[in-house]
């Protein structure tokens, strides 16, 4: 039995099929014992990661692509694809049938304040409409929780989401405005680890790999109801009827249809967002930040 220590950054609904594999038993089946840890944040998993804490962690794509373009002796990659679809939706405090986002501009936005790559994906979304960024009315600095609040409350008019917030601004009288799911798929959530890692641990991470991909045709087949009951031991704060929404939305956005295999055009789709937002100056080669080897082993 191998034994793998995996960062999560933070707890969240989208992150569902890392959890299904547990509950499911996949990870045992595989033969991996897998210690699952919080880091807290993105940038803590990170650092945890290249400080040799743990062996792999989730995140989104935009880590090795991000500290490649900064530095290209950065040893990080990804592998394995969960998330290829945006998580993040546009929660209005009323109906607004027909909203696109070219009506952005006049409207008091609250934007995502705990991660990054929501408004970076938001903001390549209006700069391929030719929609100028400063000319929204954008509130930043706010987690989620205040933004929810705040739409329910009328001091905005919309804020950029992802489940279960979602569903308490539908539960006050909100609705779903803009699912950012509907650009198509873009490079979100996949395991990570260092180049060294991956080599001294690559059977490991094969057996994580291949517990994954039975998730993922699990959560693609399975009623949502069934993958909110599995979950439910780890979100315990969460209402059934939010987990059970959520994931039915999710599920009908598409969110986990990709991987495990690592489609290009995510990829390339979550690269020209973040030159778009002035994240990032040049975007290094998929090659360089994404392992698809060690995937096509795993499933042979």
């Amino acid at each position: 039995m191998h034994e793998v220590t995996l960062l999560e950054p933070f707890r969240a609904l989208f992150y569902a099929p890392f959890y299904l594999a547990e509950a499911l038993g996949a990870f045992a089946r595989q033969g991996v014992r897998v210690r699952l840890e919080t880091a807290g944040s993105p940038d803590a998993a990170c650092a945890r990661l290249l400080a040799g804490e743990a062996d792999l962690a989730w995140s989104g794509p935009m880590r090795p692509l991000l500290l490649r373009s900064r530095d290209p002796a950065c040893t990080l990659r990804s592998f394995c694809a969960v998330v290829m679809r945006d998580p993040f939706l546009l929660m209005g405090g009323q109906r607004r049938p027909g909203f696109r986002l070219e009506d952005l501009p006049g409207l008091r936005l609250g934007l995502v304040a705990e991660v990054p790559t929501p408004v970076w994906c938001l903001r390549g979304d209006l700069a391929a409409r030719g929609i100028d960024w400063s000319a929204l009315t954008a509130t930043t600095g706010r987690g989620m929780a205040e933004n929810a609040e705040a739409v329910a409350e009328g001091r905005l008019d919309l804020a950029q989401l992802f489940e279960p917030f979602a569903s308490r601004v539908e539960d006050a009288g909100g609705a779903l405005w803009y699912a950012q799911a509907s650009r198509g798929h873009t490079a979100y959530t996949a395991l990570y680890a260092t180049e060294a890692g991956i080599a001294a641990r690559r059977p490991a991470l094969q057996a994580v790999i291949r517990a994954l991909a039975e998730a993922l045709a699990a959560i693609r087949r399975l009623p949502a109801s069934e993958v909110a009951a599995h979950l439910a031991p780890r979100f315990p704060d969460v209402p059934a009827s939010h987990r059970v929404r959520g994931i039915a939305r999710y599920q009908a956005l598409g969110l986990w249809d990709a991987g495990p295999a690592f489609p290009r055009e995510a990829y390339d789709r979550l690269a020209a967002a973040m030159l778009a937002s002035g994240a990032i100056d040049r975007v290094p080669d998929f090659e360089a930040c994404i392992d698809t080897t060690i995937v096509e082993d795993a499933l042979r």
